[in-house]
């Protein structure tokens, strides 16, 4: 049985791409680190080389993972040239989704909490950061990352294992560093199992 026949509707070209999925690209390249200042830059750029390569034609890939690979290409390039530098303003300020109006005290707490979840992502390596990025705080499967990435979906489970380890030991660490002892206990419910480990980036406004 072959693969099922494309249509012209089928494919995405870099402007539908773009009206439909840059909030996603946005907040990815913002998970795996890029400097919030740099953020629109970078959009700019993942949707040029979407252009170049005709646009999105549905295969195993979704839109969403395929985007991700040239983002995190992207964001790699653009490492190798300048140094990366991570802002807790410039972050805020190109957020996606506002936070509610809420009190001083607790636009600090935010704040803190996304700084020590950016901290502890920004200790992975960049392989692991992007499959976690994709399957904790994106809800992307493995099947997915694998097909978007271009990698086999085993080294995804190999990778995003790892990721979690890391992510958790990290992440527990720097909150017993910066919170008082009578806060440590409830940074020991971090869990490997998905949704608890992202628990931490979601209530941080990740």
């Amino acid at each position: 049985m072959g693969s099922p026949k494309t249509t012209p509707s089928d494919h995405l070209d870099a402007d539908r791409l773009y009206r439909a999925h840059a909030e996603f690209v946005g907040r990815f390249l913002l998970r795996l680190g890029a400097n919030g200042q740099d953020v629109q830059d970078l959009l700019q750029e993942v949707f040029l080389v979407a252009h170049r390569r005709g646009g999105f034609i549905p295969g195993r890939a979704k839109p969403t993972t395929w985007l991700a690979e040239i983002s995190f290409r992207v964001l790699s390039d653009r490492r190798k040239k300048i140094r990366r530098k991570l802002e807790d303003a410039d972050t805020e300020a190109v957020a996606v989704a506002p936070s509610q109006r809420s009190t001083p005290s607790h636009d600090a707490e935010q704040r803190q909490a996304l700084a020590r979840v950016q901290q502890a992502l920004d200790l992975l390596t960049p392989e692991k950061r992007a499959v976690f990025v994709l399957f904790e705080l994106e809800g992307e499967s493995c099947e997915a990352i694998a097909n978007g990435l271009g990698i086999p979906v085993g080294t995804v489970y190999s990778r995003l294992h790892s990721a979690r380890k890391d992510f958790t030991k990290v992440h527990a660490r720097i909150i017993g560093e910066s919170v008082p002892a009578p806060s440590k206990a409830a940074s020991a419910a971090t869990s490997e199992k998905r949704g608890e480990v992202s628990d931490a980036a979601l209530g941080a406004g990740l």
